[in-house]
């Protein structure tokens, strides 16, 4: 009885899994678009943040929404915005962590933690999300080097570190840009062990003569490169471009 109970759980998982699948290919087909979550978390449990949280408002956001909007136009995307960004409450628990190695099982079981504590955590807006990006706000004085992000394409849900600082919102915005592209299935374009985009597809303008400096960052390479073996991180969303490589992998040209 339980081995059929068992296997009946296990048929369940699987026909939801292909069918979440299914769905999110049809979505790539940009007939809608993506209405995305943005709850702010206090990561350093500090005064200094929670007051810069409670600054935040969808105003803030709104230059990620145009943004995209600009690049779909490049790209004659039939759909005016692709994205529309809501600034959620406030959720006081962490995400867990991703794992430091790159071990298959601890990846797939995070993979699962994650999924379920957005199931868990996700305060009611009143358009019902697509994507939820949960953004952990640090002060740089205590952090001034921040964790990895991290998105999954699977359940579309984003850990975003960033600075609770004014200074810091422009860049912020870069960030959040880049990880929003990994849950509609956006790969990175740079080296992960030195930073630097990977050419051509991390190079906003890959046939440019001289090749350097580039003036953009592609965003999914991260930085502009300014000459072999240097690069540096735009200041804000404006000097990044989408290359023809991420456009195609997130269903915006053949």
């Amino acid at each position: 009885m339980w081995k059929k109970i068992r296997i009946f759980i296990l048929l369940l998982i699987l026909a939801t899994v292909v069918q979440q699948s299914l769905q999110e290919d049809a979505d790539l087909k940009w007939n809608k678009n993506f209405y995305v979550a943005v709850y702010p978390i206090n990561a350093d449990n500090s005064s200094k943040v929670s007051a810069y949280i409670k600054t935040l408002t969808q105003d803030d956001f709104e230059p990620v929404a145009a943004y995209f909007a600009e690049e779909a136009q490049r790209y004659q995307l039939p759909l005016r915005r692709p994205f529309e960004i809501r600034l959620g409450n406030t959720v006081q628990v962490i995400p867990p962590s991703p794992p430091e190695t790159g071990n298959v099982f601890e990846i797939v079981l995070w993979s699962l933690q994650f999924r379920y504590f957005a199931w868990v955590h996700s305060p009611k807006m009143s358009v019902k999300p697509d994507i939820k990006l949960y953004l952990l706000y640090h002060d740089p004085v205590t952090h001034p080097r921040l964790s990895h992000s991290t998105a999954l394409n699977k359940g579309r849900i984003g850990r975003v570190n960033l600075f609770a600082e004014n200074g810091y919102a422009k860049k912020n915005l870069v960030i959040l840009a880049h990880e929003l592209l990994h849950t509609v299935k956006a790969t990175d374009k740079y080296d992960m062990s030195t930073g630097l985009p990977i050419y051509p597809d991390g190079f906003a303008e890959p046939d440019k003569s001289p090749l350097y400096p580039q003036a953009y960052a592609e965003l999914m390479g991260g930085r502009i490169p300014l000459r072999e073996g240097n690069a540096e991180i735009p200041n804000h969303i404006g000097l990044t471009l989408i290359g023809n490589k991420t456009a195609k992998e997130i269903g915006w040209t053949q």
